[in-house]
């Protein structure tokens, strides 16, 4: 009895033992999956941290290299635009300055470099999309008409009476009139203002010629008659013809020693709200005047007057 009671016993045992390995067995490679799916998560975290980091970093790489490619191609830029202004200016002040004398003497279409200082400028316009003005100027030794030079609207208004400028352009002719075309020019230190000489005795004279484009004075010549487009006689006409109105240029004669000369008003140079400009308006035949302006030409002499007094 008490051994089959022990035997019965050890079955129990040896059952209940292989029950709690199986459960072991069960319960090991659950663990195990856990553990496997955990390193698994955590890998997949490290390396999706790892590629956040890496884009981050790649994309501030990026960033960077940008920002310093944009700075280099500024500075190149402004280095080049820098680099352009000297070529520009460098252009300007080729050629070795001439006296007065040298230019006279120069050929026709010769390209010339001379020292001149601004007396007076015509109104600043835009031709083909280009600032340009007309300027009269003189040095020491002559004068210098400057044709529709280039000009900025802002180096415009730098160049007022006095102004020095070292110009380099193109000596031609016009109907008599010598200017300089297609000018370029550097501002420069120094001042000059032209007092006017008066030529009046020279009017008739071959000599008169050395004072073209110069500040001159005329002096106790008489308001002589002019027809105009009806053929009545006026002390002045709106155009060289009597064919315009107020605002453009005015022409009149006045004689002295006998000889009758035209001389103009310029109305880019003084407009109709201009003190000149209204003397003349006011003009009668036969009055006497004296007057200043700039000794321009065409086929003889034509000043562009600046100031008219009736005595």
């Amino acid at each position: 009895m008490k051994k089959k009671t022990i035997a019965t016993l050890l079955t129990l045992a040896f059952a209940v033992s292989m029950i709690g390995c199986g459960q072991a067995k069960t319960e090991a490679p659950a663990e195990t999956a856990t553990e496997a799916e955990s390193t698994e998560a955590a890998d997949t975290a490290e390396t999706e941290e790892s590629a956040e980091e890496t884009t981050e970093e790649a994309a501030e790489e990026t960033t960077e290299a940008t920002e310093e490619t944009a700075e280099e191609t500024t500075e190149e830029a402004t280095d080049a635009a820098e680099d352009t202004e000297a070529a520009d200016d460098a252009e300007a002040a080729t050629g070795d300055v001439m006296s007065h004398d040298d230019f006279a003497a120069a050929d026709l279409d010769a390209e010339v470099t001379v020292e001149t200082y601004v007396q007076a400028k015509q109104g600043w316009w835009e031709k083909d999309g280009v600032g340009v003005a007309t300027f009269y100027t003189q040095a020491e030794d002559g004068a210098y008409f400057l044709y529709n030079m280039p000009c900025s609207e802002e180096d415009y208004a730098k160049l007022e009476q006095g102004t020095k400028i070292k110009v380099t352009g193109y000596k031609t002719e016009w109907e008599g009139e010598v200017e300089i075309i297609d000018a370029t020019y550097e501002i420069e230190d120094g001042s000059f203002v032209a007092e006017a000489e008066d030529v009046t005795a020279d009017l008739a004279s071959d000599s008169i010629i050395d004072h073209q484009n110069e500040f001159v004075s005329f002096t106790d010549m008489t308001v002589e008659a002019s027809k105009d487009a009806d053929g009545n006689e006026v002390a002045f006409l709106y155009n060289y013809d009597g064919s315009g109105s107020q605002g453009d240029d005015l022409y009149f004669n006045v004689s002295a020693d006998g000889n009758t000369y035209t001389f103009t008003v310029e109305s880019y140079l003084c407009d109709k709200d201009s003190d000149v400009y209204k003397a003349v308006e006011a003009l009668n035949v036969g009055d006497k005047v004296d007057m200043e302006g700039f000794l321009y030409w065409y086929q003889g002499v034509n000043p562009h007057i600046t100031k008219v007094t009736v005595k």
